[in-house]
Parts: structure tokens; C-alpha cells; sequence
């Protein structure tokens, strides 16, 4: 009797430590980190609040400064979370990577740019969408408001294909930015990619740093259907107004791609120390520049104060 206690007594342990592990990892599977980004233009803060739909109560979580302020919250599936928009409250069960912007579908962002090999010079106007390809957005719209791309040339200017640029010009910065990685939004076959739409131009899965392509006018439907096919793609935003008459079309586009495809410029070469003192100034001249990025709201308020 004592060992059939013996043994029962070890399974009833065993089983509870089982039951116990499997609870725990239950639990785990459960609990979700957030991050959520305030990226409304201009100078709004966003209270965050949790629902306790139990009590019908909220409870502050924190604020998230304007202009890409950000707050990682540990939380559990289902749980909601709201927030207060010019007197209107908006609810959101998250996801991993959440944008705060209320009902705003899009944030204007001006890019002055050279055209015709720096004869002339015109603007890229862009509607970034935050819901697109939030991950994606965010980091655009933090690299747009540090100046990362002022300066920047247009390296890959193939037509009918796309136009590709975002390798900074200060070696220390643009070797900084190429360490941040940041993993791939969910893919959107429902957003498929059309002339004007703008992603970012990865190596692999979770690659995306700083580079974007444009797609150009004219390119065939293969090739568009092709777009996206990559978990690194996906579209965070689109030119304004007409493609086909936009300045995308006025960029230098003669040196063609980049090798082994064409004669352009080597992308690993422009990252060397010497890529925008020596590289591409003595051997690409006529390329095109971005001037300066920035964010059209942002902009005009700080004009006015």
C-alpha cells in the first residue's frame, strides 16, 4: 500500500506541475508588448488609456509626445485601449505596432528635389498612409524629421520600373541608420502596388532600413503584381496628383540601373567613406538630389510661431 501511495502521490505531483507549466505557458501565449506611436503632425500629445470593461473604468497608461513619442505597454489578448482626439474618443484592441492617429488617413511629406541633372528642381509630394504599413511609416516619417534624406541622391532611376534613393549622405549616419533594422508589417494583398506607391527596398526578411523605391509610370502588370511578393514590401504611401506629371518623371534617369543590370551607380560603393565626396560626383554627375524632406504640417507651425 505505502508504494501504490508512493506512486499515486508522483503522479498527482507530476500531473500538477504539468497542469501548472501548461497554465503558465497558456498565460504566455496570451500576453502581448505593444508599442504605440503618436505620429499626429505637429505638437498634439495622446493620452493612452486601458479599459476595464469590468468596472467601466480607465486607467491611464501614459502619454505619447507628439511627432513620433512612443509607449511599449505589456497587455494581454483582447484587451482594449483608447484614446481622446479633438473630443473624440477612438478604441483599438492592438496589434504588436499600433500608430495613434485618429481618423487621418494620411500625413503629407514634401521632398524638394532637383530635376533634369540639377538644371532644374521641383517637388515630391507624398501621402504617407500610418495604417498601411505602420512599421514602415513610422520609420519613414522619424527619418523625414531627423533630415536623414536632405541631401540624398536618386542612385537608381530605372524608367518603367522604379526609382530608388535612401543611402544618407554623412557616412556615420547613414552606417547608424543601417544597423536599425525593423521587422516586416503584415503583408496587404488588398493595397496592391500601383505607379506613384512607395516601399521600402529590402535583402531579406526583417531587412528594411532606410532605402525606398518608387514605382515609375509605365511599368507593365507583371511586374506590379510582383511588387509585394517580397514580406519586406509593402507600400506605405503614394505620390500625390498625376504620376505621369510629376517630378518622379523628370529625374536623371540615363545611366540606367544598377549593375549587372545597367551602368548606374553600385549601391555597396556609395556606402564607402568617399561614396558622395568622390564616387559619385566623378563618376555619376548627372545624377539628381533630393534637397530637403520634411513634413508638411510641421512645418507651417513652426514657421508660425
Amino acid at each position: 500500500m505505502a508504494g501504490n501511495d508512493l506512486l499515486r502521490n508522483g503522479f498527482l505531483l507530476t500531473f500538477s506541475v504539468l497542469l501548472f507549466t501548461t497554465n503558465v505557458v497558456a498565460l504566455e501565449e496570451q500576453q502581448r508588448k505593444v508599442t504605440f506611436v503618436n505620429e499626429l503632425p505637429g505638437g498634439t500629445p495622446i493620452e493612452l488609456y486601458w479599459e476595464n470593461h469590468e468596472t467601466g473604468d480607465r486607467k491611464l497608461e501614459g502619454t505619447l509626445y507628439p511627432r513620433g513619442g512612443f509607449l511599449r505597454v505589456d497587455t494581454y489578448e483582447g484587451h482594449e485601449f483608447s484614446y481622446d482626439i479633438e473630443g473624440e474618443r477612438h478604441y483599438i484592441q492592438p496589434q504588436d505596432f499600433v500608430i495613434l492617429c485618429g481618423h487621418k488617413e494620411d500625413i503629407r511629406v514634401r521632398c524638394d528635389v532637383t530635376t533634369d541633372s540639377r538644371q532644374s528642381s521641383d517637388t515630391l509630394n507624398i501621402l504617407v498612409n500610418p495604417y498601411w504599413s505602420p512599421r514602415g511609416a513610422s520609420r519613414f516619417l522619424e527619418l523625414v524629421r531627423d533630415g536623414y534624406y536632405d541631401g540624398v541622391a536618386f542612385n537608381r532611376v530605372v524608367p518603367n520600373f522604379l526609382t530608388q534613393f535612401g543611402i544618407a549622405v554623412d557616412p556615420a549616419i547613414r552606417n547608424n541608420w543601417g544597423e536599425r533594422t525593423i521587422i516586416d508589417d503584415f503583408p496587404r494583398p488588398d493595397i496592391p502596388f500601383q505607379p506613384g506607391y512607395l516601399s521600402y527596398a529590402g535583402s531579406g526578411p526583417d531587412s528594411r532600413t532606410t532605402e525606398i523605391f518608387i514605382v515609375m509610370p509605365g511599368v507593365d502588370d507583371e511586374q506590379l503584381d510582383y511588387f509585394g511578393e517580397n514580406s519586406w514590401e509593402t507600400p506605405f504611401g503614394m505620390l500625390e496628383g498625376n504620376v505621369e506629371e510629376s517630378a518622379l518623371t523628370k529625374i536623371y534617369s540615363g545611366y540606367g540601373d544598377m549593375p549587372p543590370w545597367g551602368k548606374g551607380p553600385e549601391s555597396n560603393r556609395i556606402y564607402d567613406e568617399d561614396g558622395y565626396t568622390s564616387y559619385l560626383p566623378n563618376s555619376f554627375p548627372l545624377l539628381d538630389y533630393i534637397q530637403r524632406c520634411y513634413v508638411v504640417e510641421e512645418v507651417d507651425i513652426e514657421e508660425e510661431l
